[in-house]
This record gives structure tokens, C-alpha cells and sequence, in this order.
């Protein structure tokens, strides 16, 4: 379905629960922030207000990426009884000595500025003590758990119909003009973000010839085809079945083995994000894990590819990256390496 014609949903933000025998916390679950769906919630208003947020999003997703936690604002200012969904735009009362440019602030200014931000804050924070807010930006992260729970079995337990509609209408929502997705969510497009949201959104059950999914295919085949996809992208491919660990750079988990004491390159002196990424992926890397293959991979095989799949070179696949992909290119030295 259209993002913009999805109905509306009523979700509810819960913080600090548990409520799943497989979950540990060593702090009682505290910031832990998780949205749950009611089929059933909200007035006939209140949803109204939901969709009515919803459209304006969507009508303006390309001037203004970000939701600005709308949703979570409106429960927010719902649950603490304020009888308004929107934060409003506080107009100072008839009267009210308020500071402009160039002039000192009163006291009643001070105190009527005061009063708005705590108002404003304190609707805002969670039961817990703490203020929630959405890790919003990365294009790049949904992807590899939605994959994940593909080859592994999980993908409708772990996203149900509710959710599903959601994910189709953030990835609709966020898609660049010229057809393609970006490395965030104000991003150019990427051969990165592009594939890997096309794979995600064919998972979840989208066909190849949506008006979502048709441009994005044709921006891919553009610009090579997806054997043009940087190292983290092919790596998730690879773990899908529709790239061949032949066509990437080595990631030896034997790396991780040499000691750590006076030597330079050794991985565990990594930036801590690209530590922690490369920890889990140098050990798939060794056993060249690759998920069951399935009608749809192999689809996906044929798609995303600008010649047979069979007929790819992928020793030449291993340095190849999209233009709008490359920050850095490879230093020689670098290259020696894989190569040897």
C-alpha cells in the first residue's frame, strides 16, 4: 500500500519494561524505550490527530526529514492531562513584559520563560526519570536486522503485520527524489542505502515493480548494478546469498588472535564503532556463513545485477564502489594487502 494511504496506527511508547523471558538487564530495564501497538486505542479524535500528523509528514518528507518524535509528544501531553495532543506555540498573556532583541529581560519575563521550559520538559519525561527521544537517522541498521531474522526464520515473529506497515511506510517516506536512499536520512543517495533498503523492503514482502521499488532499481542499475555496493553491503549480501564471499576483501578473525601489545594494527585498536562491527563480522567472514537459499534470494540475484549472475567477475567486484559511495578511495598499501 501507498505510505501516505496507510491508516492510521495507534502505538504507545513504554519505558523501562521487560516482559520477555529471553531479555536480561543488570538495571531493571531503565531507559529501555519500546513501541507497543493497540489495535484498538486512541478516541476517534486522537486518531484523527495521528493521521492527520502522518499526512503532513509525508506531504512534506522531502523539505523535512525528521519527525520531530511527534508521535511520542502527542501521548506525552495526552498522558499528562495538559487536554491538548499538539505542543502548542505558548503566546506570551496580554500584558506579559517578554524580552525582545537588544533589551534586558524583566523579572516576569524571566519567570513567564521559566515556567515554559520547565511546562515544556517536564510533559516531555518519561515515569522513569529520563527523556526518551528516537535514535532517528541510519538507513543502514534496519536492514541488517531484517535480514538476520530472514535467514533466520524469525521474520514474522519478529515483525508482525503492524509493524511491517510501519517499516513500509518509514522506508516510503524516506526515499530521495531521484529514486534511491541515502546512507541516513538526509543523505544523498548511496549504492549502499539503496540496496540495502531495496533487499529489505523485497523481504518484507514488496514487489520489484511498486512505485517505491522501481526507481530504486533503476537508480542501482545505473550506476553498476549492485556488485558496485561498498564492503558492509556486501558483506550482508553475502550473508543473504545474493553476493558471493569470493567478491570481498578478506576480514581474517586470525587478525584478533596476534598480540595486542606494541602492535598498531592490530583490530582491537579500531574506533570503538568500527571495532565492534568488525568483531562479529571477521568471524561470519571465517565461516562464510550464507542462509538458506530461497525463491526470493534468487530473485533477488537476478534483479540487482546488471549481467548474469553467474557471469560476474568477483575478484574485480572485491574493490569496485559507487561514486557516490567512495569518500576515501584505497591507499596502495591497503590494496598490496587484499591482494596478497
Amino acid at each position: 500500500a501507498h505510505a501516505s494511504a496507510l491508516p492510521a496506527s495507534m502505538w504507545k511508547l513504554r519505558c523501562s519494561v521487560g516482559g520477555d523471558e529471553n531479555l536480561v538487564s543488570l538495571n531493571d530495564f531503565i531507559g529501555r524505550q519500546v513501541w507497543e501497538y493497540d489495535p484498538n486505542g486512541g478516541t476517534p479524535k486522537e486518531r484523527a490527530n495521528v493521521e492527520a500528523a502522518q499526512k503532513e509528514f509525508w506531504e512534506n518528507r522531502h523539505t523535512k526529514k525528521h519527525s520531530s518524535d511527534e508521535l511520542m509528544r502527542m501521548q506525552r501531553y495526552r498522558e499528562k492531562g495538559h487536554g491538548v495532543v499538539f505542543i502548542p506555540k505558548c503566546d506570551p498573556p496580554p500584558g506579559a513584559d517578554v524580552a525582545v532583541a537588544d533589551v534586558a529581560p524583566s523579572a516576569s519575563g524571566v519567570v513567564l520563560a521559566t515556567r515554559r521550559a520547565l511546562e515544556f520538559y517536564s510533559t516531555l519525561q518519561d515515569e522513569d526519570g529520563h527523556w526518551g527521544g528516537d535514535y532517528g537517522g541510519p538507513m543502514f541498521l534496519l536492514p541488517g536486522l531484517v535480514i538476520a531474522c530472514y535467514i533466520s526464520n524469525v521474520l514474522d515473529q519478529v515483525f508482525p503485520e503492524p509493524s511491517k506497515k510501519e517499516l513500509f511506510r518509514y522506508l516510503h517516506a524516506h526515499q530521495n527524489e531521484d529514486g534511491g536512499w541515502g546512507l541516513h536520512i538526509e543523505g544523498h543517495s548511496t549504492m549502499f542505502g539503496t540496496v540495502l533498503t531495496y533487499v529489505t523492503l523485497r523481504l518484507l514482502g514488496e514487489e520489484p515493480d511498486s512505485e517505491f521499488l522501481a526507481p530504486g532499481l533503476k537508480w542501482i542499475k545505473d550506476r553498476g548494478g549492485a556488485v558496485m555496493i561498498p564492503s558492509w553491503g556486501k558483506f550482508w549480501l553475502s550473508v543473504l546469498g545474493a553476493h558471493s564471499w569470493d567478491g570481498i576483501n578478506p576480514m581474517p578473525p586470525e587478525m584478533w588472535l596476534l598480540p595486542y601489545k606494541l602492535n598498531p594494527l592490530h583490530p582491537g585498536r579500531l574506533w570503538c564503532h568500527c571495532r565492534m562491527v568488525y568483531l562479529p563480522m571477521s568471524y561470519i567472514y571465517g565461516g562464510r556463513f550464507v542462509g538458506k537459499s530461497t525463491e526470493l534470494v534468487e530473485k533477488l540475484k537476478v534483479e540487482m545485477y546488471c549481467r548474469p549472475y553467474e557471469s560476474i567477475d568477483w575478484n574485480k567486484a572485491r574493490n569496485q564502489c559507487a561514486k557516490e559511495d567512495l569518500y576515501y578511495p584505497h591507499p596502495w598499501f591497503q590494496d598490496l594487502l587484499w591482494w596478497g
